[in-house]
């Protein structure tokens, strides 16, 4: 049936929404002969929107088309890196962790640093190989198992998350980044047990009064792939008071 045939017949019906239905049906489905794929026998395959039939492919390619014209308008590096999320995830979030990292040890040398001081290079590559190493694939593997024992994001569970974080693991990862610190520093054991009691009940106590706002963002509102870069956004400013912790003076043995 031609465009003028389809369009004499639905002129000719008075009902015009069963109209356009009658003319589609009997048009592509005459014969239940199949027709780009389709036949009478595969019409549960279409979607209804009141009396008008519509195939499910219109559906999908407005639907990609939609996507297509949003992903299009966001900048070309969020676009490379959302891509690299998807394939690459480990490294990324490994790699996204040890940038911000290494930000924020420079951040925090400028702030103390004297008018005649210069950067210690060693130091910002201790930090960053933390993220690299430790943080970055920890931080992966932590909300994607939070994400899976914990799947709803309404207020209680949200809750829930940030205790587990502020119990389990706020206190490893700090216990973990003096000690990884002070090793690379050439301190022994007696000296990194005495660094830990010095300084690591301080940084939890810290820790209570900024991570929890954090931790509530990221949780209740950032999609579970992207909430590690959420949470090394917030570490950036945490990190700059971190790493001047870590690089203190030896504690009393």
């Amino acid at each position: 049936m031609n465009i003028v045939g389809l369009s004499k017949r639905f002129f000719s019906d008075r009902r015009s929404l069963n109209g356009i239905n009658n003319a589609l049906v009997k048009a592509v489905f005459s014969g239940r002969k199949p027709i780009f794929g389709f036949s009478g026998r595969s019409f549960h395959e279409l979607r209804k929107t009141g009396n008008f039939v519509i195939p499910r492919v219109f559906s999908v390619s407005r639907n990609l088309s939609t996507n297509a014209s949003s992903s299009s308008k966001q900048p070309a590096f969020l676009r490379w890196y959302l891509r690299k999320l998807e394939s690459h995830p480990f490294m990324t979030k490994s790699i996204t962790t040890s940038l911000i990292y290494m930000a924020a040890d420079l951040t925090s040398q400028m702030i103390t640093m004297p008018p005649s001081g210069s950067f210690d290079l060693i130091r910002t590559a201790r930090m960053a190989s933390f993220g690299l190493i430790f943080l970055g694939p920890s931080q992966h593997l932590w909300f994607s198992y939070l994400s899976k024992i914990l799947p709803k994001r309404d207020v209680l569970t949200t809750f829930k998350k940030i205790m587990m974080g502020q119990v389990l693991f706020g206190p490893v990862s700090n216990t973990v980044f003096y000690s990884y610190n002070a090793a690379l520093q050439g301190e022994n054991s007696e000296e990194i047990l005495a660094r830990l009691k010095r300084d690591l009940l301080p940084t939890l106590k810290n820790g209570l009064m900024y991570w929890p706002v954090c931790d509530f963002v990221t949780f209740k509102y950032v999609p579970v792939h992207l909430q590690p870069l959420m949470n090394s956004s917030c570490a950036y400013i945490w990190t700059i008071y971190l790493t001047y912790m870590a690089n203190q003076t030896k504690a009393d043995s």
